[in-house]
């Protein structure tokens, strides 16, 4: 059987690759649209706590969903990247309030929450590079989410995952550390993933031939 780890690599770099063909324009036109998908969720309609991100580069655009949030009296967590690669969490307060971090982040210039901090928020809005048909999440191979991910394990907290339409593929290699999510919002709209993804012949364990394939062409529709 071909090495997941390795699949995975493959995958990420044609993902990386599509993203890099994105004009700024699209890119900027792609965040106006996710924003308002991502606004109307139910799941974010009733939260108190959300735990996001700021984008970079070409990463589908959150920064108009963190602004529309903190209006919305919201309250934003975001990441600081620890040494270790793990995520500590401070309170978001607007733009000004970001400053740069290394590997060209921007992270909250506030108090750290400490690492369990996301396990007060009711919906956590996720990075990635990939979700597939069971709601498998890959993301960039840090590691750094899948911590975050096996944290909430147990938890009520809305998963979400923000991607371009073409970044909803067929199927993922799937390691055992991976998790599954709730919802991929995409600038096409949403799609939910219902309960039990990791049992049955279809789910995450079972035999996994495609190598991850994109369903529908690069860049935001």
């Amino acid at each position: 059987m071909p090495d997941r780890a390795a699949q995975k690599q493959a995958l990420r770099r044609e993902l990386l690759e599509r993203r890099k063909l994105l004009s700024p324009e699209d890119a900027a036109a792609a965040a106006a649209v996710l924003a308002r998908r991502a606004l109307e969720l139910p799941e974010l309609g009733g939260a108190g706590t959300v735990a996001a991100y700021v984008s970079v580069g070409r990463e589908p655009g959150t920064r108009a969903l963190l602004d529309a949030l903190h209006a919305r009296g919201v309250r934003v967590l975001l990441p600081v990247l620890l040494p270790d690669n793990d995520l500590d969490w401070g309170a978001y307060e607007g733009a000004q309030g970001l400053v740069r971090a290394g590997r060209g982040l921007l992270e909250p210039a506030g108090r750290r929450l400490g690492v369990d901090a996301v396990r007060e928020a009711d919906a956590v809005l996720l990075p990635g590079l990939a979700v597939d048909a069971r709601g498998m999440r890959m993301g960039r191979g840090g590691g750094s989410y899948d911590r975050v991910l096996a944290r909430l394990a147990g938890s009520a907290a809305h998963r979400v995952v923000l991607l371009y339409a073409n970044e909803v593929v067929a199927r993922v290699p799937v390691e055992p550390h991976d998790h599954p999510v709730h919802a991929v919002v995409t600038p096409d709209g949403v799609r939910r993933f219902g309960p039990g993804v990791r049992g049955g012949p279809c789910g995450p364990g079972a035999p996994d031939a495609s190598g991850g394939r994109p369903v529908s062409p690069p860049g935001p529709a």
